[in-house]
């Protein structure tokens, strides 16, 4: 596999270099659902549509990482599907939406997976962990109301990923997500118990409706089984308590402390 990019989740699909000769994964571009720059979504859709040309000229499969978040499905009537009307409410979700029609239209072998909100070592601080951390340790929480985040380990993510290649999926949307939707509130609870930190909670609007992910196409294709979502409710759990040790037992440079006090929501 060629890997394109190198921020977060190029660097967890690495251990897939030496395998997969025929893919190119296009894992570069904006990496934060709020983007909105112009200038930064027109650096994307130029270097796939580079890529696009390389894969058609030589027969490989390209493979791109769009999204399975409210940006996409926050329109959505009922759980996110990849065959569903999707109506993006975000300028991100929009273009990520028209890359895929570029896909479809302009690549004769394409993967397109819509990717759940992907956590672990190595994430850059305006992600969704590290943010949400930063803010609980400076003891004041901004939460959008009745919002909700599907979270997927990295490593659970690219496991999926090279099941797929190997069950030569091939053009095709599918969504890598943990198939369960939790609140933005329960995971603000549970790093609050885990850092020792209880934040002042400050709440706006949400953007737009939030929906589940669908797994089933994502489950039909591998054929269910073990490591397969949808994962259990509480699997979010076990992804923050991956992120906040990653780095030498501390949450992301911040030594847990049970009897540390801060604001009460």
């Amino acid at each position: 596999m060629e890997i394109v990019g190198s921020g977060f989740l190029a660097r967890h699909l690495a251990p897939l270099t030496e395998a997969h000769d025929e893919v190119v994964a296009f894992a570069a571009g904006p990496s934060s659902t709020r983007a909105t720059d112009a200038a930064e979504f027109d650096r994307e859709a130029a270097a796939l549509y580079a890529w696009v040309r390389r894969c058609r000229a030589d027969g490989r499969l390209l493979l791109y990482f769009s999204t399975a978040s409210a940006s996409m499905y926050g329109g959505a009537e009922g759980p996110g599907r990849e065959d569903g009307p999707v109506l993006p409410g975000s300028a991100f979700g929009r273009h990520k939406l028209a890359m895929e029609g570029v896909l479809k239209a302009s690549a004769p072998r394409h993967l397109i997976l819509r990717l759940g909100h992907a956590a672990g070592p190595g994430q850059r601080p305006h992600q969704l962990v590290p943010a949400l951390v930063r803010q609980v340790v400076a003891g004041r929480v901004l939460i959008q109301r009745g919002a909700c985040r599907d979270l997927i380990a990295v490593a659970h993510a690219v496991g999926l990923v090279e099941r797929l290649l190997s069950a030569g999926v091939v053009n095709d949307v599918v969504n890598v997500a943990s198939g369960t939707a939790v609140s933005v509130e329960e995971i603000v609870t549970h790093l609050e118990g885990r850092i020792g930190v209880r934040a002042r909670r400050e709440y706006v609007r949400a953007a737009g409706p939030q929906t589940p992910v669908s797994v089933d196409r994502l489950r039909r294709l591998l054929g269910g089984g073990e490591g397969v979502p949808p994962f259990p409710g509480d699997y979010y759990r076990t992804v923050l308590d991956a992120c906040l040790t990653a780095d030498s037992g501390s949450p992301v440079g911040v030594e847990p402390n049970p009897d540390r006090g801060g604001h009460r929501p």
